[in-house]
């Protein structure tokens, strides 16, 4: 009687992983009307990414305006993470909101803004449009400058989203620059070239024609 041979399971391919570094600081901030500032960011992306190192939040000194001819506020706080992924879908963006304190000692939030990273390599000057939520009525400003309180979200992670934001009233102000490094690896792996450098991807479809993909 010939023995039965055990089955060999080949184990399930794992889906290809690439790499996005991102080095910079967050650099600047024009606020004409407002002194003694501070900065908070993070950053969101999407259910397939994770941070490999580095620190995906922060927050920087505060300071006080430039006494330059632009009067910036001058942060020059490092930022420093890289993520690992195997779907574009979901690419990070950077949430920034910036804080400063008012008449009563409070701190108030001066703007909010948010911006994708940028999906080619190098080096990168972004500049954030910054806002703020806008009170809709007579009453509710004069119950805020009661109690001092200028409204605000509770999660400023929720401007990253579309979701509900066509029912929010803001108002534009200020502006927040950030310098960035971007570094992609591995990325031609999903079909994509984000460099002259990496290689040419080819995707393959059930007629056995290939096709390429560029950013």
């Amino acid at each position: 009687m010939a023995e039965e041979r055990p089955s060999q399971v080949q184990p399930a391919a794992k889906d290809p992983v690439f790499l996005l570094m991102v080095s910079g600081q967050i650099e600047s901030a024009e606020f004409p009307e407002y002194d003694d500032l501070y900065c908070n960011y993070s950053f969101v992306s999407g259910q397939d990414w994770a941070v490999v190192s580095g620190l995906c939040e922060g927050i920087t000194q505060s300071t006080r305006r430039s006494s330059g001819p632009n009067k910036h506020f001058v942060w020059n706080f490092p930022i420093d993470v890289t993520f690992k992924s195997t779907n574009p879908f979901g690419w990070p963006q950077i949430v920034v909101s910036v804080y400063g304190v008012n008449s009563l000692g409070r701190d108030e939030v001066r703007g909010y803004g948010c911006i994708h990273l940028p999906i080619t390599p190098g080096q990168h000057k972004l500049k954030l449009p910054m806002f703020v939520p806008a009170s809709e009525s007579h009453v509710s400003k004069f119950i805020a400058w009661i109690f001092g309180r200028s409204p605000e979200f509770i999660d400023p992670k929720f401007i990253s989203q579309g979701e509900g934001r066509e029912l929010t009233k803001t108002k534009s102000q200020g502006h927040v620059t950030v310098s960035i490094n971007v570094v992609t690896k591995d990325l031609w792996k999903q079909g994509f070239r984000s460099g002259a450098n990496e290689p040419r991807p080819t995707i393959t479809n059930s007629s056995k024609q290939s096709r390429t993909v560029q950013l």
